[in-house]
Order: structure tokens, then sequence, then C-alpha cells
């Protein structure tokens, strides 16, 4: 059953392998399309002055009807004395009554902060408890809070709260500092449909037409997410075994894709036990794991109870690592959003590396081409008022996924891995919210280096380094190597990083791995063979673009007298050269892109001393290009980036 559930669809995953970007497009490209302008900051703004300990969550709906009538018990313990507390709510839904001790409390609203009034002070670390009854038409914001639409002819309500969402279908407090410590929901709908929600299902009752789910979840969980999903859905379970236990995995799909659902479900058992293996075991092992099929383009990790549009092998590994990275430890700001979506795309990779190897190579190029189609962006966001800023598929995902990739790389797998797991059961982490610099403290601990450096130029600098290896050998097979590296963005003046390179001949082989430190550093290298080839980076740990390699005769061995520099590099239209010759004469100035074609050359006569060229590159495509000056008994060179 194991086997077959990895190989049966993998003759089709080389198809599927990088649909994770194609999702990520649609998804947002259909957010753009919803939003709507507001005048209002779509952000938590309720304040945090209580500690939300319990909700009991009753929502009456109908998949064919855009409406919800709720009924939210809220148990809190203030933090302070309080006089009055806020809520996030959206302004368009109706506030019927809060009740309080039996009566009724004043309240009042200003945009989507509903402010209740007790009617005295309440003291600090007293729990105590309120009830709101609602109801009204949601609106949508992010990717679909609330929405109703119909799948084969029959009606669908599904709910999808990241980020700001779950304050247009109850009232929350939606603030990435306060997790609820446990929840019932009770969801009312008409008979002949199933809803899917967080937790176990303790109960399904139909009476007079009517059906009642009762889900129940006792793990600290943030306001956004906690879902729902109703339509008619059929049911089925699966067991996942793990070192003598297994968890529960109930799927609830369409009836018209069933067998495709069963046949993709299967893809869970080996990528959980591969989790479980590597990062803990599931970390809701007490309650279960769940899929439930909706109507967006892509999956959403609600706690315990994925949605997901299909059964694609990557979707479901991605939303399955959430559950680690993102449910049990959550971004404590969507400022660190790649603390959820970078794991969870680097951890569908490592289902790649683990199960489906002949993927691994092509899902980290895809990765990093994806980072490196545009010369800047942070992974850290900078605007977290902008939905498609915080979900930007290039840097929060592909970025995020290799900057932890990278890390790996620095650290080591024991180290990285090690410092992981800490990360995962830090008691002050676990079922709560971090920091990235939680992640690097515990990396640096179980590393010993320090990475201040490594997240100054890849979580908070831009951009990404090319580099230009030339290499040279003797005939005793002493192997010279000069590592020069511009960087595409100014906010970072060069990347620290090893380089892995592998030197072969056919027959032989060998990969070193290089500390390279500076511009212009030369390594030398004694083989017991002698190379025919260097590839640069062979294994893809490093983020980069544009690299050049090429081996030095001495026909083109740059002349030590003659000193060649191009300031600015990169160049952009023009390439402002510098030549500083000891004699003067005729010169042939040449541009080589860099598989050698030679695209430009003119001739010149070349001063004593210090010379200023300036060549026009104009209409020239963006890359790399050797620029060479030959004299009478001399050659110099210099690789040069155009933009």
């Amino acid at each position: 059953m194991l086997l077959l559930g990895l190989l049966f669809p993998l003759a089709q995953l080389s198809a599927q392998n990088g649909d994770i970007d194609a999702l990520i497009n649609t998804e947002k490209a259909a957010w753009i399309k919803a939003q709507k302008v507001q005048d209002r900051s779509i952000q938590s703004a309720a304040d945090n002055r209580s500690d939300i300990r319990y909700c009991r969550l009753h929502w009456t709906v109908d998949p064919a009807v855009k409406y919800i009538q709720g009924e939210v018990m809220t148990v809190f313990e203030p933090t302070e004395s309080v006089s009055s507390l806020d809520f996030d709510f959206s302004e368009v839904l109706t506030m019927d009554s809060i009740v309080y001790h039996g009566a009724n409390l004043a309240f009042s609203r200003a945009s989507n902060i509903l402010t209740v009034t007790f009617p005295s002070v309440l003291p600090p670390f007293l729990v105590d408890s309120l009830c709101f009854y609602y109801q009204g038409e949601p609106t949508s914001t992010g990717f679909g809070s609330f929405e109703v639409n119909s799948h084969n002819n029959t009606p669908i309500l599904w709910t999808l709260s990241e980020p700001y969402g779950a304050m247009e279908w109850w009232p929350c407090k939606q603030s990435l500092s306060d997790k609820i410590d446990s929840i019932d929901i009770f969801i009312t709908h008409p008979e002949g449909y199933h809803a899917a929600s967080n937790g176990l299902l303790k109960s399904e009752t139909t009476s007079n037409g009517v059906t009642t789910a009762h889900w129940k979840h006792r793990y600290p969980i943030p306001a956004y997410l906690i879902c729902m999903a109703v339509t008619d859905y059929v049911v089925f379970q699966q067991e996942v075994p793990f070192d003598g236990d297994t968890t529960l995995v109930m799927n609830y799909v369409y009836p018209e894709g069933f067998d495709e659902s069963v046949a993709g479900a299967a893809y869970i058992i080996p990528q959980m036990q591969l989790f479980n293996r590597l990062f803990g075991v599931y970390p809701f092992q007490e309650e279960k794991y769940g899929h439930a099929q909706f109507g967006w383009g892509g999956g959403m990790e609600h706690q315990t109870m994925t949605f997901v549009n299909n059964f694609n092998y990557e979707l479901i590994a991605h939303e399955l690592a959430h559950h680690w990275f993102g449910d049990k430890v959550t971004c404590a700001s969507w400022a660190d959003i790649w603390l959820n979506e970078g794991f969870a795309t680097y951890l569908s990779g490592l289902v790649y590396e683990n199960l489906a190897p002949q993927y691994w190579q092509n899902f980290k190029s895809g990765r990093i081409n994806s980072v490196t189609s545009e010369p800047g962006g942070t992974l850290w966001v900078e605007d977290t008022t902008s939905v498609g800023r915080i979900f930007d598929g290039r840097l929060s995902y592909a970025k995020g996924a290799m900057v932890l990739h990278m890390l790996r790389w620095v650290c080591g797998d024991t180290a990285f891995f090690s410092g992981v797991r800490n990360y995962l059961h830090d008691p002050a982490l676990a079922y709560g919210y971090a920091r990235s610099d939680d992640l690097q403290q515990h990396l640096e601990a179980t590393s010993g280096k320090d990475l201040d450096g490594f997240m100054a130029d890849w979580f908070y600098g831009q951009g990404y380094p090319s580099y230009q290896l030339s290499w040279s050998k003797t005939p005793s097979n002493v192997i010279t190597v000069r590592i020069e590296q511009l960087q595409s963005h100014p906010s970072v003046a060069f990347f620290d990083l090893p380089v892995q390179i592998r030197l072969s001949n056919g027959a032989q082989d060998t990969t070193v791995v290089l500390e390279h430190s500076s511009n212009g550093q030369e390594f030398t290298l004694q083989l017991d063979f002698a190379p025919e080839e260097l590839v640069f980076d062979p294994n893809l740990w490093i983020i980069s673009k544009d690299n050049v390699v090429q081996q030095v005769t001495s026909t083109n061995e740059p002349n030590a007298s003659y000193l060649l520099e191009i300031i600015p590099n990169p160049a952009h239209e023009l390439i402002q050269a510098q030549l500083n010759a000891p004699v003067g004469g005729a010169a042939t100035i040449s541009l080589y892109q860099a598989d050698g074609k030679l695209v430009d050359s003119f001739n010149r006569t070349i001063s004593q001393g210090l010379n200023f060229l300036s060549i026009p590159v104009t209409g020239r495509a963006a890359g790399w290009y050797w620029l060479r000056l030959t004299g009478k008994d001399w050659v110099v060179e210099k690789l040069v980036m155009l933009r």
C-alpha cells in the first residue's frame, strides 16, 4: 500500500513538478481580481489586553446562500485591568447583541473594530466570558474569506481567512500574538451535506431537515486557521503508521472525482512518514489530519483540515508541511511569512529529494530561476498591508525555500536539521509564534556559526551573486581557481558563501568546497588526475545566475603589467573601462559573449599610462561578456556584466 501510494502517481510527476508556481500565480490573480478597494485597513487593529482561552463557535449556513448566523462564546483572561476590549469584526455584518453574565453589553463600532464596554472594571488574570450574536452577508478580502460557489452544479461554502479575513465572518482577535487555547465548532446546515472543520468530529446529527456537525479541537490555534467547508462531500479515512502508532486522516472529497481523490490522497502516507522522521511526529497527533476539497486554485493549511483544490503531489506535501511550519510554530508577524511559506515550499522539495530524487535537481533549479528572474527583493516583507506582497511567490515561497537550502549548506546537514527540530520543539515557540531571529538562534546553537552576516545578506538584503571562475592546470595537475563575484543589487556588497565545484575528465571526478570570502580570491588544489571540466555549484546550493566558468591558457592569461578595471560593473548602455598601460601602441578592443562568440571589435591607439575607454553596448542582451584588449605582445581581459 505504501509503495503503491508513492509509485502509482509518480509517472505523472514530471508534469506536476513546478505546479506550485502556477498555483501561486492563480491564487494571486484571483485575489487581485476579487479584491475590492476599501477605505479601511485590512490589518488587525484589536488590542492585545487579553488572552483568548476558548471559543465556542456555532454557525448556521446554507452553501447555496452567502449568509451566516453566528453565536460565538469567547472565554478570555484580561492581562491588565480593563473596562473595555476590542475585537476585529467586519462593519458589514450585524451584531444583534453581546451577552455578558446574562445581560446585554454596550458596544460601539468604528470601521472594523468592535469595542465592548463592561459594566465595571475587570481585574487582571481573572477568566471571564461573553457571547456574540450576529448575522449578515460576509464580504471577501485576501484570498476569499467566506465564499459560496459550486462544483459539478452543487453548492459549496468555504472559508479561507489568511491573512486578515477571519473578521469578515466572525468576531475575533486576529493579530499574530494570541492563539486560542481550544475551540468547539458547531456547523448547522441543510440536510444532505457534510461540514468539514478543525479537530475531531464528535457528532453529526440530523433533525427536521438540518444537520449539525460538532468539531472539537484542543490545540492552540490562531484565528486565521479556523475554518469550515460545506457541500455534498464523500468521506473516507486513511491511517498513517509510524513508530508503532497511527495518525488518522479524514478526507472530504467531491463525489464526481472520488476515485482520483483516493489515488491522490495516498501521497500523504510516505510524505507524513518522512516529515515525522525529519522533524518529529505530526504535531496534532491526538486528533487527526484531513483534506477537504474547495473552490480555490491551490490549498490552505487550516489546522488539522487542509483545504485543497485537488490532490497534486507537491501541493499535498506543501500543505502537510505547514502543520509543522505555520500551524505548530506560526510566524509572529506577516513580515516573517517565510517561516511559514519558505519552509512549506522547501519541505515539498525534501519530498522529492527523499522519495522521488529524479525531480530534486529540477525543483531546486526552478526555484532559483524564479528568485533570479528579477534583480532585487527582500525575504523580509516590508509592506504587510499588501496581501500580494506577503504571498509573493518569488520571494516568500521560492526565495524562502532556497535560503533555507543555503542555511543547510552553510550549517551542514546535521546542524541544520537538529537546529530546525530544536526550533519546532522549543517550549517558548511550540504551538505559539516565532520570529526569524528565533530560527537563527537555534541554527547558531547547533552549528556554532555566527549567522548575522548571512541574514543581513539574504533576509534583509536584496538580490543574488553572479560568479566568474577562471581556472588553469599544470602538467603536474596543480589546479588554480580564481573566483570573482558580482551582485545583482547594491544592497549587498558581497555574498560570503562556501562554493562547491566539481572537476572531472569523464573517467574521474572530485568535488571540492572553497571558502569564498573575498573577490578575486585564488585557490590552489593538487589533484591526482588531469581535469577537463570545472562545474560550478553542481548540486545547486546557491541562489545565483549568469555564472561563467573559463579555463585560462597561456594565450589568454592576463598580462600583469597591464591593469584593466571596469567601473561600474555591472554596466548599462556604456562600458566604462580604465587601462593602465606601461607602454603605448596599437590595440584591438573586443567584446565577446560568455560562450566565446565575438559581438564587437574595433581598433584603438593606447597611450602610456591611464587610458579611459568607452564601449557602447546599448541594445545588447543582459548577461556576462568578456572585454578583451589585445596588443602586439600582450592581452588583458575582464568579465563584465550587462544589465
